[in-house]
């Protein structure tokens, strides 16, 4: 069949969860059979959010085929449980930076180039490519913002137009809303939902489905009275109740009869949803049996989103374990040779990625305390390039060492930029990013995986010295993960400490809730092991 589209609006205010309601569709729409795809267009300038502070915008998704993407990617990747490409990612920057190629590549033959039709036929060419590109049967597309914003202004006008233009039934607009609930004067407000799709209608958009955000359940009074004023069936209006986990909503709006609402309006066959992985894992996550206090040390810790994907990765391999694996978290900065003891405290240490030089020292800190005290660690990215600092340092005797991106002339560079990559003004073309193949050597690593061959993805310009590899393998420092031709070292661990394991690449990307990653699976089991062991 062609590919049917389903578009995701929001109103009233931003951060309703649009990201995580088109994800839970998506796993509803996947148990029932159908091919799934989905895309993300964001409204901002920015060709990507590669690089975007994380303290402003949360991080930035890798997908295998290299593009730095929305954090909401990481969501519909990990409810669907598909690998995404790139082009899953549009933003205005992409979107104006195609229009000024082809404008000074006299493609317009020196025609006027406007925001109707110009950018909204990039927008829907966007659109359409990439759904047909997936081969999906079903194709989710969410829309930054809110209804109103000028910036999102040309993605509107791009679905108003696609609707008419695919025809009858391959299209299903769904609008998310806010019903707040005023505990004054103990009710819930219809009036925002209401003007938010008398907005959206005022652009020409009817929406067919309104999920409501709510504190409390919807009356069946208000929900005739949204569809009343909102020109919707009762049926077609949704509740998306506040709930203690994301991986809840899929089966609240399965009870709701979300999944049954969009297959009616694509007039699809209402096959029977099977969701009992899904329903397995949500029981473990509110049934643990154990506790685990994991401390994450990192430089972004004031914005938990910067570290999505490894927290929610380390939830995954909670739910494995039957086990709450909860966060506390610890600022690099403010760790000291007077404080680092507290960790001690922790199961675990796990320390993500970063850029840049502020707050290094407190994690070589954090890094030599669980190398020499036997907890475990799980170090990620620019955690792992700071470990492999600290053990020149601390076990090779060069105190000196560091590396080029936190102190460029250090006397002994332990990490650095490659030299054919020194000089290339292109944060694509001068780091590794997306999926790498990587073999394996023997040892733990190997062992948690299974194999010899991995793909992982990645994103980083700066490697480990090779120099310094012999050296420390000498000291059981072991680096047993070597990309393809073996040019750069990936992995490594030590054989004489319970989990001390760091990665250059960046396993969370991949983790899923149904699949937990193995590196996480194995920390948690190794913190779960020893903290049975203290009881």
């Amino acid at each position: 069949m062609s590919t049917k589209f389903v578009f995701v609006t929001g109103g009233v205010v931003s951060s309703l969860g649009k990201g995580i309601t088109a994800a839970s569709l998506g796993r509803l729409l996947k148990a029932r059979g159908f091919h799934i795809s989905m895309q993300k267009c964001d409204p901002y300038y920015n060709v990507d959010p590669g690089l975007l502070s994380p303290l402003q915008h949360g991080e930035a998704f890798i997908t295998d085929d290299g593009i730095a993407a929305d954090l909401d990617l990481g969501h519909y990747e990990r409810f669907i449980d598909e690998s995404l490409h790139g082009e899953a990612s549009t933003t205005t920057g992409k979107v104006h930076k195609k229009i000024m190629e082809r404008e000074l590549a006299g493609e317009y033959h020196g025609g006027t180039v406007q925001v109707v039709p110009h950018v909204t036929n990039e927008i829907k060419s966007r659109i359409l490519s990439a759904a047909q590109n997936s081969g999906a049967d079903i194709a989710i597309i969410e829309i930054g913002g809110t209804v109103g914003d000028m910036e999102s202004s040309p993605y509107m006008e791009a679905i108003r137009q696609l609707r008419w233009e695919l025809g009858d039934h391959s299209t299903c607009f769904i609008h998310v809303t806010l019903l707040p609930y005023i505990s004054a004067a103990g009710e819930m407000k219809t009036k925002p939902t209401q003007h938010s799709v008398k907005m959206l209608r005022s652009i020409g958009i009817q929406p067919d489905v309104i999920v409501c955000r709510t504190e409390k359940p919807i009356s069946e009074d208000a929900k005739e009275k949204i569809a009343m004023f909102c020109n919707v069936k009762a049926s077609n209006v949704v509740q998306n109740a506040d709930c203690s986990s994301i991986y809840e909503v899929p089966l609240l709006l399965e009870a709701e009869g979300l999944g049954d609402i969009v297959c009616d309006v694509l007039s699809l066959p209402k096959h029977k949803a099977d969701l009992a992985d899904w329903k397995e894992l949500v029981d473990n996550l509110h049934h643990p049996k154990h506790s685990l206090r994991i401390a994450l040390v990192g430089k972004y810790v004031a914005l938990h989103d910067a570290y999505l994907s490894v927290s929610e990765a380390l939830k995954h391999a909670g739910i494995a374990n039957r086990c709450d694996t909860k966060i506390s978290w610890i600022l690099s900065d403010d760790l000291t040779e007077d404080n680092v003891s507290d960790l001690a405290s922790y199961d675990g240490i796990l320390i993500p990625g970063g850029f840049g030089n502020r707050g290094a020292e407190g994690i070589i800190l954090a890094a030599r305390f669980a190398r020499e005290h036997g907890k475990p660690c799980l170090m990620i990215g620019y955690g792992m390039q700071l470990a492999v600092v600290e053990a020149v340092r601390h076990l090779l005797g060069k105190a000196e060492a560091n590396s080029t991106e936190v102190c460029h002339s250090c006397a002994v560079p332990v990490i650095s930029i490659p030299e054919d990559r020194i000089g290339v003004n292109d944060s694509r073309q001068n780091s590794r990013q997306g999926g790498f193949d990587i073999a394996l050597r023997p040892g733990r690593i190997h062992d948690l995986y299974g194999s010899d061959r991995i793909r992982e993805r990645h994103g980083n310009r700066y490697e480990v010295n090779q120099a310094f590899v012999q050296p420390l393998e000498e000291k059981g420092f072991h680096f047993t993960a070597f990309c393809e031709n073996g040019q750069y070292p990936e992995a490594f661990e030590m054989e004489s400490h319970p989990f001390y394991i760091g990665v250059i690449y960046h396993p969370e990307y991949i983790s899923r809730p149904n699949h937990p990653h193995p590196l996480f699976r194995g920390f948690v089991e190794t913190c779960l092991a020893q903290h049975q062991d203290k009881e």
